[in-house]
């Protein structure tokens, strides 16, 4: 079988040539040529249909594999590592001016190592597979790629941790001088919360100390950390605390941070209930701040009268209704949740049904030892316990509310979505101890343990800019869908005819969205690599 060309002439003497697919057989005993197939006139095939013809057929040719076979014999792949979280935050990394930060603060110190770039590896870890050091150094290491780390050893991230304890104010500062450049003209509201995180054993002395633990292991010595942060989720700052440190009395290093540190026009204080007392209320008002903060309503000196207050509450959405109070020179806001206030009632009836089972059956008594469920009880004349039906009606006063307190003139919307924005605190704290995996401890002495948070702090930041970066460049768009995909960019290393080139992989799923939220070019699909190359150029 073969191809021909067969050409007619016209009337008007012009001439027309066709393809044509022949095949040699034998008629009467005499070769003949017999046309499979017409594939078309030639001018047309010569402007590409041709070539995706031949392509086509070439999928059914064993000879086209053995030649793919061959061609391969040439091609040698050295290694597949992770790219695209490194390309991307270390744009960011760049963008934040941390290398230049480190070289500052460093300038006077002669070290054998780039400081700069074992930060960037442990925040890099961080952010994508949280790995002890000696994990970070003999495991995590070799499946990404990045050159420039390759010279980096196990005591070079210790002494890293050192050099960042020493220097967490001067990069935190550095750090808020430059978003505040790049993303605000001010800061008015500031955000703080605090968590605790445990050690397994001792612990350092001076850090490590048994007091409530948020992660439910009383059992373990731990530390307390508190972050500052913007109402639209950056962190600025934060504190390390003896795990015996009371929330209220971490509110005294903040607003001495505050006022030392951070050259901030006017500053709003949110914090959470439980977090303030009124010694610390006048605190901050004597210092020039104001403040936005929960108040237990339940345990509050005015909780009924404010209750009583006169005046309709404010429809303020579909789950929110406020009503602005007054009060000795104090302003309040009180916030009902009627989706909440559904909730807590069907929760008191389920205790009140409980509670009715276990007085018919004569486990009355019992019950008075359980100060929650005892409130509801009352003992009869005769020695019996009933239900305290006035104890329920003042119960369910409080059903779906909370109060908030402010020295602001903000309006009473303003207060409440400023304190609804702690919520990004508590998810920077989920990131820190879960993500970011600030929990458990594994190093031991006080600088060593400040360092570690300080890498988790730093990891936070360039994770909290992605995800705004993200949000403006696709709102409905997952930061953490967005970062699985990204991991699954990787730089191949391939031989050809002895020279070595670096490769990538497709972009996958929405990885692409990472490199245009940063303003970042993916990397070229193929380039030489040199024997002694770093990073390759974009």
């Amino acid at each position: 079988m073969f191809v021909r060309t067969k050409t007619f002439r016209n009337q008007d003497g012009t001439t027309r040539t066709y393809l044509q697919l022949v095949e040699s057989v034998r008629e009467g005993g005499r070769p003949r040529q017999r046309v499979v197939a017409n594939l078309g006139r030639i001018e047309e095939l010569e402007a590409g249909k041709l070539d995706a013809i031949i392509a086509s057929l070439a999928r059914f040719s064993q000879s086209t594999w053995r030649r793919l076979e061959q061609e391969a014999e040439r091609l040698v792949v050295r290694w597949s590592k992770s790219w695209g979280p490194v390309l991307v935050f270390e744009r960011l990394w760049r963008e934040a001016e941390l290398d230049r930060a480190f070289v500052a603060l460093l300038s006077d110190r002669k070290l054998a190592f780039d400081v700069a770039e074992a930060v960037f590896v442990m925040v890099l870890n961080r952010l994508t597979d949280p790995a002890s050091k000696r994990g970070l150094v003999h495991r995590w290491l070799e499946g990404i790629y990045r050159p420039e780390a390759e010279r980096l050893q196990l005591h070079h991230f210790y002494r890293a941790l050192d050099e960042l304890c020493a220097h967490k104010e001067a990069l935190e500062d550095r750090l808020f001088a430059r978003a505040r450049d790049l993303f605000w003209a001010q800061v008015d509201v500031v955000l703080w919360d605090t968590t605790s995180s445990y050690f397994e054993g001792d612990g350092p002395e001076g850090l490590a100390a048994y007091g409530y633990s948020r992660d439910k292991r009383p059992d373990r010595p731990q530390l307390l950390v508190g972050v500052l942060m913007t109402r639209d989720g950056y962190p600025i700052g934060h504190e390390v605390f003896p795990g015996d440190t009371a929330d209220k009395a971490t509110v005294e290093t903040v607003l001495t941070t505050l006022k030392r540190r951070f050259a901030l026009r006017r500053v709003i204080f949110v914090a959470d209930r439980g977090m303030v007392s009124r010694k610390l209320l006048a605190a901050i008002t004597e210092a020039g701040l104001e403040y936005i903060v929960g108040l237990p309503l339940r345990r509050h000196r005015e909780a009924e009268a404010i209750l009583s207050h006169p005046g309709r509450y404010r429809v303020v959405g579909e789950q929110l209704r406020i009503k602005h109070i007054a009060r000795r020179g104090v302003r309040y806001v009180l916030c009902s949740n009627p989706v909440r206030a559904e909730h807590d009632r069907r929760a008191r009836e389920a205790v009140l049904d409980h509670l009715q089972q276990r007085i018919a059956h004569g486990e009355g008594k019992q019950l008075l030892k359980n100060r929650l469920v005892a409130r509801y009880l009352k003992t009869l004349p005769e020695g019996a316990l009933a239900v305290d039906e006035g104890a329920v009606a003042r119960a369910a006063r409080y059903d779906g509310k909370y109060l908030l307190r402010t020295n602001t003139d903000l309006d009473p919307e303003a207060v409440v979505a400023a304190y609804k924005d702690l919520w990004r605190v508590e998810r920077a704290f989920r990131t820190l101890k879960s993500t970011l995996d600030l929990r458990p401890m594994d190093h031991w002495t006080p600088s060593r343990v400040r360092g570690h948070i300080m890498v988790c702090f730093l990891a936070l930041v360039l994770e909290s800019v992605l995800r705004q970066k993200l949000r403006a460049q696709d709102p409905e768009a997952s930061c953490d869908e967005v970062l699985a995909d990204l991991e699954r960019l990787h730089a191949v290393r391939v031989d050809l005819d002895g020279e070595a080139y670096l490769t990538r992989t497709e972009l996958p799923g929405k990885a692409y969205l990472a490199f245009q939220a940063v303003g970042l070019r993916p990397p070229l699909r193929a380039q030489p690599l040199p024997r002694d190359a770093t990073t390759p150029t974009e």
